[in-house]
């Protein structure tokens, strides 16, 4: 009986393979301030450009895509994960204010395989160059035994910069300022451990076809999160409505009230309008199918926004046009106001946040 290795499991020619079939999507990224291309035991990321900052903070995340990778794996399709990893994290960043410098990955796996590691990876790259983020390296991982053949889950690091000065955050939010509202693409890469039970529940499958939706069930599960950041740093440079912007709220695990009464300060408290904005039919679909309300469902999904952006209210419509320049659906939802009031039916701290409050009100638009 061999005691070797590949006896247990672990296919190193199999990772050697995979690095082969990625190092081109992954150089795609690189710019001059990578040094030492594909293959190190650590990624070197030339810093001494940030000495033309006058006070350079450094920003970093880290996420993963959850078990949406459920989905990916049971259709056998893995080119829009990467893409879920990325936005999840750089999004992230860029709420404060920061550009994305440098990403790392890493993936666990059952069995490797070349090719769909491959795939997964091309997905990471393609939104790292997509958001000018450099993917500086990672780590593939065999985890026969512990993970199926089949499985397969990834995370991921990134760091950013940003100018002390031009930080954004609870700290630069006043009354009367605007609640801009940035469309999402879908579910993004939260809740899905609920979506797979309604779905388990009523005994549909991810190759089922439903009319709602245009398609098979998985396929529209699978649409990637929209990637906000390279959008959200031209509007900070905007020499108009720039300087008007005073914070973001990426809306992840937790949903719409809870992730802006993040960066609202404490004493701070905004009413979002629903009647604004109305879900898109992957929401309502799986409402229908729970036979729930959508407004059940706003602690854990997005139900259509996937970003805010609080400004000053002169520019709301200024901001709302420089976005949809870049391709991102905005409208103000809402206003903040700063003063006492009865708070009761708002949601507030959230994420361990002493932050401010906030609340939904009315009807979502048909």
């Amino acid at each position: 009986m061999s005691d070797s290795y590949a006896a247990a499991g672990v296919d190193t020619a199999a990772g050697d393979r995979a690095v082969e079939l990625m190092r081109a999507a992954v150089g795609r990224t690189h710019g001059p301030e990578v040094l030492g291309g594909v293959g190190g035991f650590a990624g070197l990321f030339d810093a001494s450009a940030l000495r033309d900052y006058r006070r350079p903070l450094l920003a970093t995340g880290t996420d993963g895509v959850g078990t949406k990778v459920a989905i990916a794996q049971a259709l056998d399709k893995h080119d829009t994960v990467g893409q879920d990893l990325v936005g999840m994290i750089v999004d992230d960043i860029v709420v404060v204010g920061a550009k994305p410098l440098f990403l790392t990955d890493y993936i666990a796996c059952g069995r490797l395989v070349p090719e769909r590691i491959a795939e997964i990876v091309r997905g990471v790259a393609d939104a790292c160059a997509a958001t000018g983020t450099a993917l500086v390296g990672g780590e593939t991982a065999e985890h026969p035994g512990l993970m199926g053949p089949d499985d397969y889950d990834l995370a991921g690091a990134a760091v950013g910069v940003v100018e002390a000065d031009e930080l954004l955050g609870p700290d630069r939010v006043r009354d009367g300022d605007a609640v801009i509202a940035l469309a999402s693409s879908g579910l993004h890469s939260n809740g899905f451990s609920l979506v797979r039970k309604i779905l388990a529940d009523r005994g549909l499958g991810y190759t089922d076809r439903l009319d709602e939706l245009g398609g098979p069930v998985g396929l529209a599960l699978l649409e990637p999160t929209r990637l906000y950041t390279s959008a959200l740093l031209a509007l900070l440079g905007d020499p108009v409505s720039g300087g008007a912007v005073h914070a973001f709220s990426h809306v992840t695990g937790g949903g719409i009230a809870a992730n802006l009464a993040r960066v609202l300060p404490k004493g701070a408290w905004a009413e979002l309008d629903r009647g604004s904005w109305s879900p898109s039919p992957v929401f309502r679909v799986l409402t229908d199918l729970s036979g729930t309300r959508l407004t059940d469902h706003e602690g854990t999904w997005n139900l259509g926004i996937g970003m805010f952006a609080i400004v000053e209210s002169d520019y709301a419509g200024e901001v709302a046009a420089t976005l949809a320049a870049h391709g991102i659906e905005a409208w103000q939802a809402g206003t903040v106001r700063v003063g006492d009031r009865d708070l009761g039916g708002f949601e507030q701290g959230a994420k361990g946040v002493d932050g401010g409050a906030v609340r939904l009100t009315g009807a979502y638009a048909d």
